[in-house]
């Protein structure tokens, strides 16, 4: 069964929301969302090039489990506390299956 992961990216526009942002987010968001999914793995990142943009990227066992996570009561309320808390940053969700895998 290939690795499932699950990105969710947003847009943190106002750069004076940025620093509070991050800190909600490492603090709280990151690690209720990786309890809730039962992750192997979760991180995040800031766009380089669009300083703006800030992705989050869990890792699931596989597909199975990403869809019980996406789908669930939890996903639900992690969207509602997002909305609460950032109801001004957009945000895009995908899911991704892992195609292949090559060790340099």
């Amino acid at each position: 069964m290939p690795t499932a992961y699950f990105v969710v990216r947003a847009t943190v526009s106002d750069p004076a929301k940025r620093k509070a942002f991050d800190t909600w987010y490492s603090r709280e968001h990151l690690p209720d969302a990786t309890k809730s999914f039962g992750v192997t793995k979760a991180w995040r990142c800031w766009s380089l090039t669009d300083p703006s943009q800030h992705e989050a990227t869990y890792q699931f066992a596989g597909e199975a489990s990403l869809d019980r996570a996406i789908n669930g009561a939890d996903m639900k309320r992690l969207v509602a506390d997002f909305n609460r808390d950032w109801p001004d940053v957009t945000r895009t969700r995908e899911s991704f299956v892992l195609a292949e895998e090559f060790a340099a």
